[in-house]
């Protein structure tokens, strides 16, 4: 049996090694990871998965950020442990986050991935958000968390402490 709870501090360097275990070498060059350096996730929202001998089976965070001004969550990383992969893990900690996300009153969650994978869950293309390069901008998708949370917005994405224009 699977017991998710919201991570803590003490569990931050086990979920690390979990998502170096998960993801390529390098993956903190990656431009989302410029946008969470010196961030924390947001509180309650970002889980950890384990099993019944309370091994981490998976983890999954959220960040906050802004595109427009606004507030918006940035999902990831989520990643499932090779022992645990192919059971449904990674869907349960995506839809609980999301729907998690909702109940606290966020209008709007984004990440960077693979489209026929997130969405399933209800993300898809955003336009006119521009994610750091390199990223691929097809791979920037969104879902809204309330009616119309992405209408109007555009713009580049930047890190939650840092004044726009900058």
């Amino acid at each position: 049996m699977i017991e998710l709870k919201p991570e803590k501090p003490e569990d931050w360097w086990e979920v690390e090694a979990l998502f170096d275990l998960c993801f390529a070498p390098g993956r903190e060059a990656l431009s989302s990871y410029r946008l969470r350096d010196g961030v924390a996730p947001v509180p309650g929202l970002s889980q950890v998965a384990r099993d019944e001998n309370g091994i981490l089976a998976g983890a999954i965070r959220f960040w906050p950020v802004r595109v427009g001004g606004q507030p918006v969550l940035l999902l990831g990383p989520v990643a499932v442990h090779p022992t645990h992969q192919g059971e449904g893990l990674g869907a349960v900690l995506i839809e609980g986050g999301v729907e998690a996300a909702r109940r606290g009153g966020w209008a709007r969650v984004m990440l960077v991935g693979d489209a026929p994978y997130y969405g399933r869950f209800g993300f898809e293309r955003i336009e006119d958000v521009v994610m750091p390069p390199p990223t691929n901008p097809d791979r920037v998708l969104g879902q809204a968390l309330v009616a119309g949370g992405w209408d109007g917005l555009s713009g580049p994405v930047i890190k939650w402490n840092e004044p726009a224009g900058d």
